[in-house]
């Protein structure tokens, strides 16, 4: 498995090996020896999967408070998307800031999101199917959120509120400059 560093440190994209021939392909898409050999200390408890099926379908930016943060290593199994990360920890030296990658089914790229970030996706082909491992079990009452296409994150998105499709929570998300972040860096994430 490849491992890329991205711009802000702990963010990471790992490319799982694909070996193809005229029947298809094999790909150890998970391995914890692997996974732990690049990013230590994390146990999966939960896998999630979710199917779009419009271009211009957003999800995010979520992220669950403590101590239910969740870590997630998230990845396309077909379609396209483009998958974002917002350091969410006060005091971070990256506070604020994001990265954003296009992961495909065809790239077969992964991202590693830490606990202590907002995560959202946006679909840009009909039917994507999205899979994510998780290190904290689901708990509606630390679920939260921030709107996807607030200027002050600047996350550069292909559609707009007006033209992507969110849920009604997400439709609702406050803005950044209303967040009081309950990470702070270094303590509980």
């Amino acid at each position: 498995m490849e491992v890329e560093e991205t711009a802000i440190p702990g963010v990471f994209i790992l490319t799982p090996k694909r070996f193809g021939d005229d029947r298809g392909f094999f790909s150890e898409t998970f391995n914890q020896k692997t996974f732990d050999a690049a990013i230590p200390g994390q146990t999966f408890v939960q896998d999630n999967h979710s199917l779009s099926r419009d271009p211009g379908v957003v999800r995010g930016l979520h992220y669950q408070k403590p101590p239910f943060a969740q870590g997630k290593l998230v990845r396309v199994i077909s379609g396209a998307v483009l998958d974002a990360a917002v350091d969410i920890r006060k005091g971070s030296p990256t506070y604020g800031q994001h990265v954003a990658v296009e992961l495909t089914a065809e790239n077969w790229k992964q991202l590693w999101v830490p606990a202590g970030f907002a995560h959202a996706f946006c679909t840009l082909v009909p039917d994507t199917a999205f899979f994510y491992k998780v290190t904290n079990y689901y708990s509606p009452e630390h679920d939260a959120g921030l709107a996807f296409d607030d200027p002050d994150i600047g996350i550069d998105w292909p559609f707009t509120a007006e033209t992507a499709t969110l849920s009604a929570k997400d439709k609702a998300l406050p803005a950044w400059a209303d967040f009081d972040s309950p990470f702070v860096y270094g303590e509980n994430c």
